[in-house]
């Protein structure tokens, strides 16, 4: 469902941010994608979206060519972005509804799969009120509703546990979870290694733009002596 082919993205001629990566992410899967502060996790997930052009590459989504028909492309994701700070004037559902019209979802679908979010969330007395007055972790709450309200097939996430409390966070992994199991693709970048420890089918570990790994976690940790992840990945990016 997602599909990277050879892609690089240079800035000011001579950062090399990603340098010449290929990776696939199935139908089914939960990939976590890991490495440290500059590793080029969000240069590659903005240029999954659309966000920024590869400058060499091919990418897919969903069969759909990213640089070609980037319509259809971003319509079959639902992204989370890093910061949550956004729309904050407006009341969470005036934001989702601008959202809903977007993706034209229909308002009797909208409805009900905004008040199924929001009731997992534990947020269906403050759709009300303006964003601004939310705190971090239930802004990135509202984030998560509106990338997800219109159904999409692949899910891109980066960094989505962030701010949660610990329900909340277990919500999304849940639904992280059914997500994959129904087929689709989930595609998310993390610091904390218990979470892909935990919930991934595969891991990709890139540092300063290079993929150093792809790979399920058994057989990462069976050609490390069966070592936590937290260490093998230590032992990887500190090389």
């Amino acid at each position: 469902m997602i599909k990277f082919e050879n892609v690089t993205k240079v800035y000011n001629k001579t950062v090399r941010a990603v340098d010449d990566i290929s990776f696939n992410v199935r139908g089914g899967e939960i990939v976590g994608f890991i490495g440290p502060n500059g590793s080029g996790k969000t240069t590659t997930m903005k240029m999954l979206t659309g966000i920024i052009k590869a400058d060499v590459g091919k990418i897919t989504v969903n069969g759909f060519n990213v640089r070609k028909d980037p319509i259809k492309a971003k319509e079959s994701i639902g992204y989370i972005a890093d910061s949550p700070d956004m729309f904050l004037r407006l009341k969470a559902t005036e934001f989702l509804d601008l959202i809903g019209d977007i993706y034209h979802v229909p308002t009797e679908k909208r409805q009900e799969r905004i008040q199924e979010f929001a009731k997992r969330f534990e947020l269906t007395e403050a759709l009300s009120s303006p964003i601004m007055s939310y705190s971090h972790g239930m802004r990135q709450k509202i984030m998560v509703i509106a990338a997800l309200m219109h159904n999409p097939p692949v899910w891109i996430l980066d960094e989505p546990m962030v701010g949660l409390d610990p329900k909340s966070a277990f919500e999304l992994k849940q639904m992280m979870r059914e997500h994959a199991q129904a087929g689709n693709a989930v595609f998310f970048s993390t610091h904390v290694l218990e979470v892909a420890e935990k919930l991934c089918d595969r891991v990709i570990i890139i540092k300063k733009g290079h993929i150093l790994y792809d790979g399920t976690l058994e057989k990462l940790e069976s050609t490390n002596k069966n070592e936590s992840l937290e260490k093998i990945f230590l032992e990887l990016t500190e090389k």
